[in-house]
């Protein structure tokens, strides 16, 4: 029997609750990376599924925020989709990103288009665990669009159906953990989330982390549920919970799950 803690978390940008990360210094950024970083080693992670996250933009020092946060959580393992990236005087550079305890033995990352900025994808990966690999999407969609939404959840769907997991059957191809900011309204049954939901249980069962009415955004005060972990069988889950982290404009999903 093996466990597996997971994390989704959006940072935004390391800017902590302020609006804009642009308005804090180099120093004020590093210090929220700490605390993150603490946050995540204190949960006994072993795969985080981060969005927003920077590789080098001028919106917030140029400071490498996966790098940081994987040095002070002590994960071994971090890989960055970048699916905004603009050169000149001010550079953009960021995207989801994973940081992992075990190895990665796959991942590609899929932007949904080709905007230097705002521009919303998923990142997969293959995570080696007990023996075989564990697949994962981390992704972030739209918020401004509810057509957008269900848009990018097809071509999820569209990524699956085409790369099947290897230890599926061929007629069973959506398997992985699936997880992130889907920027939804949890009381519209027809939005992102049960639009994806729906399509997996025609492939298998799966089960939505944390339940609907469970809120994580904004993090002050939740009142929307944005951020979910969608977990397929054979995985079981053994508690998930989201606490309270003012950290973010987001409250961090922690889920505990186990595995033959």
């Amino acid at each position: 029997m093996a466990r597996l803690t997971l994390v989704t978390f959006n940072i935004a940008h390391g800017r902590g609750l302020s609006l804009y990360q642009g308005f804090h210094t180099a120093k004020g950024i590093q210090a929220n990376l700490q605390k993150i970083g603490r946050l995540l080693a204190e949960s006994g992670a072993d795969i985080v599924a981060l969005q927003e996250v920077d590789e080098n933009s001028h919106w917030n020092q140029n400071i490498n925020l996966l790098e940081a946060l994987r040095k002070e959580a002590g994960f071994p393992h971090a890989y960055l989709g970048v699916n905004n990236r603009r050169w000149g005087r001010k550079p953009l550079a960021y995207g989801n990103a994973i940081l992992s305890r075990h190895p990665v033995h796959f991942w590609k990352n899929n932007p949904f288009g080709s905007a230097l900025l705002g521009e919303k994808g998923f990142l997969y990966a293959e995570v080696a665990i007990g023996g075989h690999a564990l697949p994962i999407i981390n992704l972030h969609l739209d918020y401004r669009s509810r057509q957008r939404r269900i848009d990018q959840v097809e071509k999820v769907i569209e990524f699956l159906r085409a790369h099947p997991h290897p230890g599926s059957p061929p007629r069973r191809p959506l398997c992985p953990i699936i997880c992130g900011d889907f920027n939804t309204h949890s009381r519209r049954v027809g939005d992102a989330v049960r639009h994806l939901f729906a399509a997996l249980l025609a492939h298998g069962e799966y089960e939505i982390w944390p339940p609907p009415q469970t809120k994580t955004f904004p993090a002050h005060l939740p009142s929307r549920g944005l951020d979910f972990i969608l977990i397929p069988k054979p995985y079981r889950v053994r508690c998930c919970e989201v606490p309270k982290a003012y950290l973010s404009d987001h409250c961090p999903v922690v889920l505990e799950l186990e595995f033959d």
